[in-house]
C-alpha cells in the first residue's frame, strides 16, 4: 500500500481547486472514490490509540504523561492532575471505546482534584482540562465531570483580575496567586469556548463575561493595520512583541474568533473575525516568495513588512479554519503547501523556511494540525485526495514515532531520532483527527459540534 499512497500523495500537489465557497461542515459526496479501505484505516487508528493508551496505563498510570522510551511517568507540576486521562476521554467516546471511557471517568471522579497549592498555566489547563471535562459531561451526562469543570473554572478566575481583564499566564489553584504578566494572544484569547460553555451549562455568566473581556481586549490592542503581535502585557494591554504570524503564541486566537461565533452565535466574535481576516490575508499571506504556492509568513505588526519566510506544524491548523469560514479554495492551497513541508523529510518539522526549503526547528512533537485540516477539507469537499493524504501521513507517523510502549516525539525529522516525550494531545487530537478522517461521516455530526483547540467537541445544548 505504501507505493500507492506515495503516488497518490504526489498527485495532491498537482493543481488546486478554485476559490469556491461551500457550506463548510456538511459532509459532501465524494466526486471520486478512493481505493483505500477507510474502515480498515479507522480500525487501525483505533488499535494504535489503544496501544498508546495501554502503554500509558502500564508504565505511567497515576501520572500526567508517559515517557515512552524510558517507560516512566511524568507530571507537569508537583501533584498530578492526569493530563492524559482527561485528554483521552472524548476520543474514547468517539471511537466507541465505552469500557475504557467508563474506567477513566471512574478514575477521575475518585482521584482528580484541583485543590493543590501549585501554579498552573491558565491556557493549557483550560484547553485540556476545562474543555475535556465539559466535553466528557456533554458526551456522557456524568455530572461528576461537570462538577470538576465548575470547580476548576472558579479556581482560574483570579488570573483575570488585571486592569485590562487579560489573564496572567499562571495562577495558583489553591491561593489564587498569579504570576507572569508577559503573555501572548493565544493564551489570552483562547479561553472563551471553554469558559463560555461552562457559563451556558451552569447558568453563571461570570465565566463567559470574563473570557470574552479578555478576547476583546486582545483584539482591541491590534495595530493600525489590524494585526496582533506575539507578546502582550496583561497589565497594560499593550503589545510588547511586534511579530505577527499564525504560529504558536497567536494561532488559536484566530481560531477562537471564528469558532466562538459558531458555538455561541456571538455577533461580536463574528465582527472581530471579519475585521481580522482581511489584514491576515493582506499582510501575512505570502503568494510571491514561491510562485504558485500560498504560505503565511512572519511580518511586523505595524508596517506589514515581511521579516521571515517560515511556516510550521502549528500553522497548519489554518486551512481548517478557512474551511469553517467557507473559503475552501484558500484552504486547499495552504494545505498543499503544508503537505509539501511534510513530504520534505517524510514527516513535518516544527518550523520550516519555505523559500530555502530548510528546516529551522527540526522536532516533531506528534502535532495534529495538518491532519485536522485534512479532515475538515474532506468533510467539506468529499475529495478523496485528503483521505489519501491522511493515509500517507499515518503511515509516516507510525513508522517513525511508534515505540513498544506508545508514541515518541522526534528530536529531528531529518535523522528521525526519537525523544522521550508523549504529550497528552496525542490522545485528544492526533489520534482523534486521524480516526475521524477515515471513519464514516455519521461517526460525528460536524454541524452539531465545535472542537476546541485541543479537539474536545463542545455542543450547543443550551
Amino acid at each position: 500500500m505504501s507505493a500507492v499512497l506515495r503516488l497518490a500523495a504526489l498527485a495532491l500537489l498537482i493543481g488546486t481547486a478554485g476559490c469556491q465557497t461551500v457550506r463548510p461542515t456538511a459532509p459532501a459526496a465524494a466526486s471520486a472514490q478512493t481505493s483505500l479501505d477507510t474502515r480498515a484505516l479507522a480500525d487501525r487508528v483505533k488499535a494504535e490509540f489503544l496501544h498508546a493508551w495501554r502503554g500509558y496505563r502500564r508504565y505511567a498510570s497515576g501520572y500526567d504523561d508517559l515517557r515512552p522510551l524510558s517507560k516512566t511517568g511524568h507530571n507537569w507540576y508537583a501533584q498530578p492532575i492526569y493530563f492524559t486521562p482527561v485528554d483521552a476521554l472524548s476520543t474514547m467516546k468517539l471511537m466507541g471505546l465505552d469500557a475504557e471511557a467508563d474506567s477513566v471517568r471512574a478514575f477521575l471522579a475518585a482521584n482528580l482534584t484541583f485543590d493543590h497549592d501549585q501554579d498552573v498555566q491558565v491556557f493549557e489547563i483550560t484547553i485540556r482540562h476545562l474543555g475535556g471535562l465539559l466535553s466528557a459531561y456533554q458526551l456522557t451526562g456524568d455530572r461528576r465531570m461537570l462538577d470538576l469543570a465548575h470547580d476548576l473554572g472558579r479556581r482560574l478566575l483570579p488570573a483575570f483580575q488585571t486592569p485590562t481583564g487579560l489573564p496572567y499566564r499562571y495562577v495558583n489553584l489553591r491561593t489564587g496567586a498569579v504570576r507572569d504578566s508577559a503573555s501572548n494572544p493565544a493564551e489570552t484569547g483562547t479561553l472563551l469556548l471553554e469558559f463560555g460553555t461552562l457559563s451556558r451549562i451552569t447558568g453563571d455568566p461570570v465565566f463567559y463575561d470574563t473570557a470574552k473581556r479578555a478576547l476583546v481586549a486582545t483584539f482591541d490592542a491590534r495595530s493600525a493595520l489590524g494585526l496582533v503581535g506575539n507578546r502582550i502585557d496583561v497589565r497594560t494591554g499593550q503589545y510588547v512583541g511586534r511579530r505577527s504570524h499564525v504560529s504558536g503564541g497567536i494561532d488559536s486566537y484566530y481560531e477562537y474568533l471564528l469558532k466562538c461565533d459558531r458555538l455561541f452565535g456571538d455577533p461580536d466574535c463574528r465582527r472581530m473575525w471579519e475585521a481580522s481576516r482581511g489584514p491576515l490575508h493582506r499582510y501575512v499571506a505570502d503568494t510571491t516568495s514561491v510562485p504558485g504556492e500560498l504560505w503565511y509568513a512572519v511580518v511586523d505588526m505595524d508596517t506589514g513588512e515581511r521579516t521571515s519566510t517560515t511556516f510550521g506544524a502549528l500553522d497548519a491548523f489554518l486551512p481548517g479554519v478557512f474551511v469553517l469560514d467557507g473559503d475552501v479554495g484558500r484552504a486547499r492551497r495552504l494545505q498543499a503547501s503544508a503537505y509539501r513541508m511534510w513530504r520534505l523529510h517524510g514527516i513535518e518539522p516544527e518550523r520550516f523556511d519555505y523559500v530555502s526549503n530548510a528546516v529551522t526547528s527540526p522536532g516533531y512533537p506528534l502535532r495534529p494540525e495538518i491532519v485536522e485540516s485534512a479532515y475538515y477539507l474532506y468533510r467539506a469537499t468529499g475529495d478523496p485526495r485528503y483521505v489519501e493524504m491522511g493515509a500517507a501521513m499515518f503511515e509516516d507517523f507510525v513508522r517513525h514515532c511508534r515505540t513498544d510502549a506508545g508514541y515518541a516525539t522526534l528530536a529531528s525529522v531529518v535523522t528521525k531520532a526519537q525523544a522521550d516525550e508523549q504529550q497528552s494531545f496525542l490522545f485528544a487530537e492526533t489520534f482523534k483527527y486521524f480516526y475521524l478522517l477515515f471513519a464514516p461521516p455519521q461517526t460525528l455530526d460536524l454541524d452539531a459540534v465545535v472542537f476546541n483547540t485541543e479537539a474536545h467537541p463542545l455542543r450547543r445544548t443550551w
